[in-house]
């Protein structure tokens, strides 16, 4: 049962997401005043993650960054629901909001469906890497829902690495950092990375499946062995030859590491418990999957 509800906003000055909020707060006023519905609120910048602690639902009200900014500090069991408060097909200007399943227009019929038990709950994995200092001390990384990239801090310099895979990959390789992506991801920076227009998914692996790519990787050691790009559900491995390096997950906290440190990365990440209304969020991407 729902019954505290933690509201995160993006707060940015511009007009449009202050009408979003104020709409929404008008509803949610409402069923407080009906029930015994709870809500907080918190904006973006602001937000840690002990404001999340007891909560039985998110609300995220923004566009798909806002939501990856703070998804990180989301448990694998409180159920997220994204607002869009700047809609594309409102605005040319706008947020396309892949992730958000909700807009202002349809938030009063959406929530209700919520607190009915009626939305539909997107299961999604996320992506993790940890962290073996070479004394020993191990750190994960946040989870990433869209991807995840590791390399050199100074991207004016190579990222040096040796690269492992279920014994089917070991190589050591210079490129500019080793970027990994969830299925659903793959729309925000993977394509835009690797030239893998065309390919089809099964639709049985991409709940346990992840894409690899190593940026940048010279020509002559682009191997169609897994060591250059990869849809695999082996954890890779990557032992850094770089002072200093990092794991930036969804492009935001970084968590850095030095020469030495061996980086695992794989797809078994706290799960997260997406929320929409009208459709999957796999039916957005239909055409990728078969």
């Amino acid at each position: 049962m729902i019954e505290n509800v933690l509201v995160v906003y993006k707060k940015n000055f511009e007009p449009v997401h202050d009408q979003a909020l104020e709409t929404i707060r008008k509803e949610l006023d409402t069923l407080v005043a009906e029930s015994k519905l709870r809500v907080d609120y918190s904006a973006r910048e602001t937000v840690r993650r002990t404001d999340f602690i007891d909560c039985d639902m998110v609300i995220v009200l923004g566009g798909d960054g806002t939501l990856t900014s703070i998804a990180h500090s989301v448990d694998s069991q409180t159920p997220v629901m994204g607002v869009n408060s700047h809609p594309r097909e409102d605005d040319d200007n706008g947020s396309y909001g892949f992730y958000m399943g909700s807009d202002p227009k349809h938030f009063s019929a959406d929530i209700r469906a919520v607190l009915a038990g009626e939305a539909i709950v997107n299961t999604l994995p996320r992506l993790q890497a940890e962290i073996i200092t070479t004394s020993g001390n191990s750190i994960r990384c946040d989870p990433a829902l869209n991807d995840l990239l590791v390399a050199n801090t100074h991207q004016y310099q190579p990222s040096k690495y040796r690269l492992q895979r279920d014994d089917s990959v070991d190589c050591k390789q210079h490129s500019s950092g080793c970027l990994f992506s969830t299925f659903l991801g793959q729309g925000a920076w993977f394509r835009h990375v690797a030239n893998i227009e065309g390919t089809i998914f099964p639709a049985e692996e991409i709940n346990d499946h992840y894409l690899f790519v190593a940026r940048d990787l010279p020509r002559p050691e682009r191997k169609d062995d897994g060591s250059y790009w990869s849809w695999t559900e082996h954890p890779s491995v990557i032992t850094s030859d770089m002072h200093r390096g990092y794991v930036v997950s969804d492009g935001w906290d970084e968590t850095h590491f030095t020469r030495g440190a061996t980086i695992t990365v794989d797809i078994e990440g706290p799960k997260l418990q997406l929320l929409t209304f009208r459709s999957t969020i796999h039916d957005r991407v239909a055409h990728w999957m078969q």
